[in-house]
């Protein structure tokens, strides 16, 4: 299974990737997580990414893909992967179809969760307490979420004219919504 999991910042992807990832036996693989690996451990790679997340834009296409490629590439994605916090915008998406297409490995669905705006900046306050991460500032948060309506939410289109697009509403509770998911990947 190769999928995409979808939806604006605070919907629950990485609670829900970490579920499909364990009923699949697949990697889940969070550009975020790889980028805050590489901030903590002040790589290269984080030192480039640390001025675009501080002030909650995204870091660049370029950098995004490389480190996507390379992730899809390893050993333990060859049974299927779920990508959570990719693509963000159109030239991803043809960034990922690049990719997938030279790696042999089509996309199976993109499954979109949604929450209202409130509901998700209330998820997001919580989480930047509890977890204390810097990029989830009030300012750095409603940025991302015009980010998100402008340049993701479109790219749901794109996959639902292909007939991979698998609609979830993100609100309720965990196991509910990753048993509605499950169902519906069939």
């Amino acid at each position: 299974m190769r999928l995409l999991i979808m939806g604006p910042q605070g919907v629950g992807k990485g609670t829900q990737a970490a579920l499909l990832s364990k009923h699949y036996n697949i990697p889940a693989i969070s550009t975020g997580d790889i980028f805050r690996y590489n901030l903590t451990n002040h790589t290269e790679l984080g030192k480039q990414a640390q001025t675009y997340i501080d002030k909650g834009e995204l870091v660049p296409d370029e950098l995004t893909n490389s480190i996507v490629k390379d992730r899809l590439a390893k050993d333990d994605t060859r049974n299927g992967w779920i990508l959570d916090g990719y693509p963000r915008n159109a030239a991803q998406v043809a960034a990922l179809d690049k990719m997938l297409d030279e790696l042999g490995t089509p996309l199976d669905y993109a499954v979109a969760l949604d929450a209202a705006q409130d509901v998700l900046l209330e998820r997001m306050k919580k989480r930047a307490a509890e977890e204390g991460r810097s990029d989830d500032t009030p300012e750095a948060i409603a940025k991302r979420l015009e980010t998100y309506a402008k340049e993701t939410a479109p790219l749901l289109d794109i996959y639902r004219n292909r007939g991979k697009l698998v609609s979830v509403n993100g609100v309720g509770e965990i196991e509910a919504i990753n048993k509605e998911i499950i169902a519906k990947l069939g």
